[in-house]
């Protein structure tokens, strides 16, 4: 197996530190909480994004989210931390960029006040695999944080992989004091059954839910305007009734949603549909109620 396809990210070496190399790595291990701590408090709000199961549009919520901040003139960061499949690049219009330059990295501007950080962009080429096991990836995704130089955010977006597993949490614990999480889920049963997981995963962390997103709520014909009921619909809603969980909104399976999005560019420009627009819209906005009510 070519090292290509195993990129690898230490701390600082043991001379530096003086010591042992468990000192040296104690030593690492704290200056970096020092650097967390010190970029978690640069950062007034911190969402993170996330969904029981892959496929759900997950990452092109979390994507339209931080356009709409910043459309807002809010400061934005957003973290892609899916380190096996990012595809916060692409839906940024960032698919072939590279970041990484020597041993340094950082982020990426889409926009004066939006700001996009991936391990894509560190990558070799967008169909570099990253063979990574646990540790590594929650690594990584530390330094993504502790290492690069975010500045002063109104909001951190942070899209996570899908499920409960090792990104979810190493992003969890990172941020004790984060807002919340934002839920996104398709009306089906497949979805809502690992959707209430998320959930409960939030609650283990004690993180607030702020909120469950239903997408791909209807197909919305692009000829004559007519909704059809594809994945069924209100599951999401009914769900996070049950739960006692907000409900934020619904968005339609729309093909210029797919569109965009390859094109990375956002839902709400000009280029959307109004129904498009004002469901997205009013997400949003139900969104920064919810997080503004939970923020510490």
């Amino acid at each position: 197996m070519s090292d290509s396809y195993i990129p690898q990210y230490q701390p600082k070496k043991a001379a530096e530190h003086g010591g042992s190399t468990a000192g040296a790595r104690q030593g690492a291990y704290e200056e970096q909480e020092e650097r967390l701590r010190q970029q978690s408090a640069a950062i007034a709000h911190k969402i993170l994004v996330l969904s029981g199961k892959g496929g759900v549009g997950k990452s092109t919520v979390a994507a339209n989210l931080a356009w709409a901040l910043a459309m807002r003139d809010k400061r934005v960061g957003l973290l892609d931390a899916d380190i096996n499949g990012p595809t916060i690049p692409l839906l940024m219009g960032l698919a072939d960029h590279n970041a990484r330059t020597g041993s340094t990295f950082g982020p990426v501007a889409v926009m004066e006040n939006l700001q996009v950080m991936s391990i894509s962009f560190l990558l070799e080429s967008s169909d570099t695999p990253t063979i990574w096991r646990g540790p590594l990836k929650g690594g990584v995704i530390r330094q993504f944080v502790a290492d690069v130089d975010w500045g002063i955010l109104d909001y951190l977006v942070i899209d996570l992989p899908p499920g409960t597993g090792d990104e979810p949490l190493t992003v969890g614990q990172m941020f004790p004091d984060a807002d919340g999480g934002v839920i996104v889920t398709t009306p089906q049963e497949a979805s809502l059954a690992v959707c209430r997981k998320a959930i409960n995963f939030l609650k283990a962390l004690q993180l607030p839910c702020l909120g469950v997103i239903e997408n791909m709520s209807g197909f919305v014909c692009p000829h004559c305007g007519k909704e059809t009921t594809i994945f069924s619909q209100g599951g999401g809603q009914k769900m996070a009734a049950q739960i006692g969980v907000p409900f934020l909104g619904s968005l339609p399976l729309a093909p210029e949603i797919v569109r965009l999005s390859d094109d990375g560019r956002p839902i709400l420009g000009a280029h959307a549909s109004p129904a498009v627009r004002e469901a997205f819209s009013r997400i949003v906005a139900n969104l920064l109620g919810e997080a503004d009510s939970s923020a510490p």
